[in-house]
């Protein structure tokens, strides 16, 4: 295990021993999972030591894109960490499109062969939950 992966390991671990048990469960409908494309070409290298599993991520639609009419960027405290993936952005677009409130969260952090870093993130559909 390299440095880097034993770091990302430990942080894994304190990011979940740190989070409070007594949280009340969210009611959500995972949309889908999807690795994050470009964030090597953005701003994420400079907030990747603050990125945490749970994260709440923001989902920004890009209809003007000239690269793509389907785009959806995200982002993590108004920092562009990059774009649901193109094979995976048509539903999430439309959906947005329609008014949906979609969220987004971050499901984990992983080194490639190659040493860089990929996110996973994913997708959620909040439910209304009434109270009693």
């Amino acid at each position: 295990m390299t440095p880097r992966e034993m770091a990302l390991a430990a942080f894994a671990l304190v990011s979940t021993l740190t989070t409070p048990c007594t949280q009340a469960a969210e009611a959500v409908i995972v949309v889908q999972r999807s690795p994050l494309a470009g964030f090597r070409h953005y701003n994420g290298g400079e907030v990747l030591r603050d990125l945490k599993p749970g994260d709440r991520l923001e989902l920004v639609r890009e209809p003007d894109n000239p690269y793509d009419a389907n785009a959806v960027r995200v982002e993590w405290r108004g920092v562009k960490l990059g774009y649901v993936p193109r094979r995976d952005n048509a539903a999430v677009a439309r959906q947005m499109d329609r008014g949906a409130a979609l969220e987004a969260r971050l499901a984990g952090l992983r080194e490639n062969q190659n040493r860089s870093v990929r996110l996973e993130f994913e997708v959620v559909a909040p439910l209304a939950v009434e109270s009693k």
